[in-house]
């Protein structure tokens, strides 16, 4: 006797996960679910930019009338770590493009933040300036040494949109800084991983 009733609580406790089984899977399937990743928040970047001015000793870079489908999405200015200036968009087709600036030494500062790009010996004309282009296995970059500061212009996005980021830099007090893109020398607002 005792050894059926055993079995029973046995048989019983498999048809009990048995109902909950299905009880939870009708209920995850008609609950709807939202796969799309949440959007990228735009970042104002005013303040960063009028600070990173004060204290660094280059001049610091920001874009100045791209259009609006550009989105500013991080920025960050450290004294300590050889003033390294960033500044990451989402360009128009979703790809990240980033505007860094350092004293660091210009060959490690590009593999840094390239993420192991390497100079490919040629260059592009961008504005008027020779940029080197480097090619990497996850970013690309365009990358100029100007004084004692080495401007990257680097990312997932084609060479063409970097070559439209880097046209848009600039360095004077007024350039574009702010939340979209379209900034220019009004002090409208500009766009960034």
């Amino acid at each position: 006797m005792a050894g059926m009733r055993g079995r029973q609580t046995v048989r019983d406790m498999f048809l009990s996960m048995a109902v909950i089984g299905i009880v939870v899977a009708v209920i995850y399937v008609f609950i709807p679910h939202d796969d799309t990743p949440a959007p990228v928040k735009a970042v104002d970047y005013r303040v960063e930019l009028v600070t990173a001015r004060r204290a660094a000793p280059y001049p610091v870079l920001a874009p100045a009338g791209l259009a609006q489908t550009w989105k500013a999405t991080s920025v960050s200015y450290q004294r300590q770590n050889d003033d390294a200036w960033h500044l990451g968009y989402l360009d128009p087709d979703g790809q990240y493009v980033a505007v860094e600036q350092s004293t660091a030494p210009a060959k490690k500062f590009v593999a840094e933040v390239s993420h192991q790009a390497e100079d490919t010996g040629e260059t592009q004309q961008v504005a008027g300036e020779a940029w080197q282009r480097w090619k990497g296995p996850k970013y690309d970059a365009l990358a100029r040494t100007e004084g004692d500061a080495t401007t990257v212009v680097t990312g997932t996005a084609s060479y063409e949109r970097l070559a439209e980021m880097a046209e848009a830099l600039e360095a004077g007090k007024e350039a574009g800084a702010g939340t979209g893109a379209g900034a220019g020398a009004d002090g409208g607002s500009g766009a960034e991983r």
